[in-house]
């Protein structure tokens, strides 16, 4: 693991545990995980909001103008083939204003520049 996580082992040889430094894509060496978290967070915003709002698939994906396999998918949390541009765009179609913040970078944590907060 990488970003400073602790490694853990549990008495008898038991399996080795790893503590995570909070992005469990960065954790797994993805690249840029900062947006893979932020897709991630974004992606099960837009489900809350589906299921909230009760739509069936279908309906879903009328609204959001793509396939229903795609809303099987996103509901499942499989955002890969999502853009954070594209999440946005369905996050507008339910109705959700999303703010864009620019801010200095936080210097203890070097290579997060991307967070997603839901309100």
């Amino acid at each position: 693991m990488k970003n400073g996580s602790k490694k853990m082992l549990k008495k008898d040889d038991a399996p080795l545990v790893e503590r995570s430094a909070g992005n469990v894509f960065a954790d797994l060496d993805y690249p840029n995980p900062e947006e893979a978290l932020a897709k991630s967070r974004l992606t099960r915003v837009v489900a809350d909001i589906l299921k909230q709002r009760g739509l069936t698939q279908t309906q879903a994906a009328e609204l959001l103008g793509i396939d229903q396999p795609k809303i099987s998918r996103l509901v499942r949390g499989q955002f890969r083939e999502f853009s954070l541009e594209r999440l946005i765009q369905f996050l507008g179609a339910l109705d959700r204003q999303v703010a864009i913040v620019v801010r200095p970078a936080n210097r203890k944590v070097k290579k997060e520049y991307l967070s997603v907060e839901a309100a």
